[in-house]
């Protein structure tokens, strides 16, 4: 597994990401309650998609599998993963 020059490896890297970016994302679902950003939260909560892959169905006969992917983040998402990046180089 390649780690990177703190000892730590790449999932450990991208499990840091994630947790940024949901951490993000539900903080910025939080402040869409807050009266005084109500002119800033639109912007920080709408959301972008990144990547979109389309549903597909894999017929095995025994097994049916659908499987897509779909990536959409917002402002706070991103500030989430750039914190967590942040985080996770420093500690």
């Amino acid at each position: 597994m390649a780690r990177f020059g703190n000892g730590r490896g790449v999932g450990f890297c991208v499990l840091y990401l994630m947790v940024g970016a949901v951490i993000g994302g539900v903080l910025g679902e939080l402040l869409r309650g807050v009266d005084a950003l109500q002119s800033l939260v639109p912007y920080l909560v709408s959301t972008y998609p990144i990547l979109d892959i389309a549903p597909f169905t894999l017929n095995l006969y025994v097994v049916s599998l659908t499987l897509g992917f779909s990536l959409s983040l917002n402002i706070m998402s991103i500030i989430g993963l750039l914190v967590a990046m942040y985080v996770f180089r420093k500690f």
